[in-house]
């Protein structure tokens, strides 16, 4: 047997174990804006990103310490805390702050550039190239974004908008961070790493908010600030970050082009949320360049 003969089957093998927990990832992503809703409905934005960043670290600091995880080396923890502040403070505090204007459908096809972003961004940390095909298919996607986002805005941004694309940016840098990370470390590892690191800024940020925002305890916002802390902000990482590991940043990355459809199914059931005629037609046309950058040779 050659080393190409041996090779082909561990690609194989990585695809097939890969490609299942970054489609879980996006599947327990795509939840987070309805449950951001919902925990709006009793707290505030600063609130809710300080409270769901503080239990989600408690929850990792406890998973690290159970398992005796050594402290990472030291030239891993510039990329970790890229994760926890994209993926930890930043994506988690605009997003609230754009949902309190926008729709959670509405904003989940906005963040539909979020795959383009995170293979941009890869591609510079790791100087790997995808193909023209590749780039031709991500940029078609973003574009498709920008014109519904604007068309719903009526020509202009609003001020919702730029909070999501600032949330996009941060994010697509944890992602590819945590994406590169996983190849050295247990993916668990890097996320749970990432929340504990934040936790003082979190701790901060629940503390100074909590006096000031008002706080109605709700079934729905104690639903849903469960749900982001345990899955949004840690869960679904530990799935997102080894499917990235095995398939490699980029590839993964466009699995997330399903992302917007799933959140708008929840929106729409869950929510009860109007649906726009165009949100549906903008997200089957991101979507369908899943297949070209798949397909694309890197």
């Amino acid at each position: 047997m050659t080393v190409e003969d041996s090779a082909t089957p561990a690609s194989a093998i990585a695809v097939r174990s890969g490609t299942p927990l970054a489609a879980l990832g996006v599947v327990c992503f795509s939840f987070s804006f309805p449950a951001t809703v919902w925990a709006l409905d009793g707290l505030g934005p600063w609130t809710v990103t300080g409270v769901r960043g503080l239990l989600a670290g408690l929850l990792a600091a406890a998973c690290l310490y159970g398992a005796r995880v050594p402290l990472p080396g030291r030239e891993h923890w510039p990329g970790l805390l890229t994760v926890a502040g994209g993926c930890s403070i930043g994506f988690p505090l605009l997003t609230a702050l754009a949902l309190q204007t926008s729709t959670s459908a509405h904003s989940a096809v906005v963040i539909g550039i979020l795959p383009l972003a995170t293979a941009a961004v890869s591609s510079v940390l790791t100087g790997r190239r995808p193909s023209r095909a590749f780039w031709a298919a991500a940029g078609f996607g973003a574009l498709t974004v920008v014109a519904f986002t604007l068309q719903q805005s009526h020509g202009l941004p609003a001020l919702g908008d730029l909070y999501l694309f600032g949330a996009l940016l941060v994010c697509a840098a944890g992602y590819a961070q945590g994406g590169r990370l996983a190849s050295h470390m247990p993916g668990w590892q890097v996320i749970a790493w990432g929340v504990v690191a934040a936790l003082p800024v979190s701790a901060l940020v629940a503390a100074a908010a909590l006096p000031e925002e008002p706080v109605h305890v709700t079934g729905r916002a104690v639903v849903g600030m469960a749900y982001l802390a345990a899955v949004s902000s840690f869960g679904g990482f530990v799935a997102w970050y080894r499917g990235m590991a095995a398939i490699g940043v980029p590839r993964a990355s466009q699995i997330q082009l399903a992302q917007p459809l799933l959140t708008l199914v929840w929106s729409v059931l869950l929510l009860g949320e109007p649906l726009s005629p165009l949100a549906p037609v903008a997200a089957l046309i991101v979507l369908g360049c899943i297949a070209v950058t798949q397909r694309a040779r890197s």
